[in-house]
C-alpha cells in the first residue's frame, strides 16, 4: 500500500504536469513522473523486460533534457511572510512528526496484535511505519497552514520539477549498491583489505570500515550504495564474524559513516548541487564547504563510537 500511494501521487504530479501549458516539456515530464508512478504500482505485475524498458525509456528522458519547468500556483511573498509570522517554529511541527511516529510505530508498537494479527505487520515494519508517519505529518501540515491536501500536492510539484530526476538518486543508487553487492565486488573488497591491513587488530578493521563507508559514498553518491558493498566486504567477514562485533550498532554507525561522506561530494548531487542550484549560488559546491566542518569531525566521532559499541 506504501508503494500504491507514492504511485497514486506521482501520476497526480505528471497529470498536473501535463495541463501546465507554461512548461515547454510538459509532455515528456508528464510522461518521465507517470511511467515513474506507474513502476511504483504495477512493476511487480509486469514482465522484467517490460520493466527494463521503461527504466531506459526514463533514462533517455533524462539524459535529454526532456524535464521542465511550469508555473505554479504560489502565493504572493507577501503572503508567505505572513503566513511565516503567524506559524513561527510550528511550521517545523509536521517534519519532526515523521522521526517521531515512525519511531513509536517500528520501535514500540511493533509487537502489538489483536486476535494474532500484528498491527504492522511482520515484514518491513519500518517501511509501514514511515508511510503512516508521512501521511500524519502531510495531514498536520494541512491543519496547520489551513491549506488542502491538493494544495500539497501543486506545492510539492514545484519542488520534485525543480530537483527534476536528481530526487531518484538515492533509489537509484542504492538499486546499484545491491547490484555491486550481487556481481562480488564486496569479495572483492574483502580480498584487498585482508592484503592491505593486519585484520586481527580490531581498531584498524573498524577504521577500515567506516572510512571506507565514507569513501566509497563519495565515490557512489549515496550511503545506501556504498553499504552493501563495504558491509559485505569488511562489515561481516572481518568485524562480525572475525572479531564477534554486533551487526546491529555496526551497522548503524556504519551508515553514519557513509553520510559523513555523503556532506563532501558532488556526487550527491540532491544533497549538494540541487540546494546549491536551487538558491542560485555562484559556487556549486558552496553547500559542500560549508559541510566540510561538520562531516569531518563527525566521521571522527563515530569510528570512536563504532569501536566502543559494537563489541560490547
Amino acid at each position: 500500500m506504501i508503494y500504491w500511494l507514492a504511485g497514486i501521487y506521482l501520476l497526480a504530479v505528471a497529470a498536473l504536469g501535463l495541463r501546465d501549458r507554461h512548461n515547454p516539456r510538459r509532455h515528456a515530464t508528464a510522461l518521465f513522473w507517470g511511467l515513474l508512478g506507474l513502476m511504483f504500482l504495477a512493476a511487480d505485475r509486469l514482465a522484467p523486460v517490460v520493466v527494463g524498458v521503461v527504466v531506459v525509456v526514463l533514462a533517455c528522458l533524462a539524459g535529454f533534457g526532456g524535464l521542465g519547468r511550469g508555473r505554479y500556483d504560489e502565493p504572493s511573498d507577501e503572503a508567505k511572510r505572513i503566513e511565516a509570522t503567524r506559524l513561527g517554529n510550528r511550521l517545523f511541527w509536521p517534519a519532526l512528526l515523521i522521526p517521531g511516529v515512525c519511531v513509536l510505530l517500528a520501535v514500540v508498537l511493533k509487537d502489538v496484535a489483536f486476535g494474532g494479527v500484528y498491527l504492522l505487520g511482520r515484514e518491513q515494519t519500518t517501511l509501514v511505519a514511515l508511510g503512516i508517519a508521512c501521511v500524519v505529518a502531510a495531514v498536520a501540515a494541512c491543519r496547520l497552514t489551513r491549506q488542502t491536501p491538493w494544495s500539497a500536492v501543486e506545492q510539492s510539484r514545484r519542488l520534485i520539477d525543480a530537483v527534476g530526476w536528481a530526487a531518484l538518486l538515492p533509489l537509484l543508487l542504492a538499486t546499484l549498491g545491491g547490484v555491486f553487492a550481487a556481481a562480488g565486488v564486496g569479495e572483492a573488497v574483502a580480498a584487498l583489505v585482508e592484503m592491505a591491513i593486519p585484520v586481527d587488530n580490531r581498531f584498524v578493521v573498524v577504521l577500515a570500515y567506516a572510512l571506507g563507508m565514507a569513501l566509497f559514498t563519495m565515490v557512489m553518491g549515496n550511503a545506501f550504495a556504498a553499504f552493501p558493498v563495504m558491509t559485505a566486504g569488511i562489515g561481516l567477514p572481518l568485524l562480525v564474524q572475525l572479531h564477534g562485533a554486533d551487526a546491529a550498532p555496526l551497522a548503524a554507525i556504519g551508515m553514519l559513516s557513509g553520510y559523513c561522506g555523503t556532506l563532501l561530494t558532488p556526487m550527491a548531487a540532491n544533497f549538494n548541487l540541487v540546494p546549491a542550484a536551487l538558491l542560485e549560488l555562484k559556487d556549486p559546491n558552496a553547500v559542500i564547504r560549508q559541510q566540510v566542518a561538520t562531516a569531518l569531525p563527525l566521521l571522527a566521532c563515530n569510528i570512536v563510537l563504532m569501536y566502543l559499541i559494537v563489541f560490547r
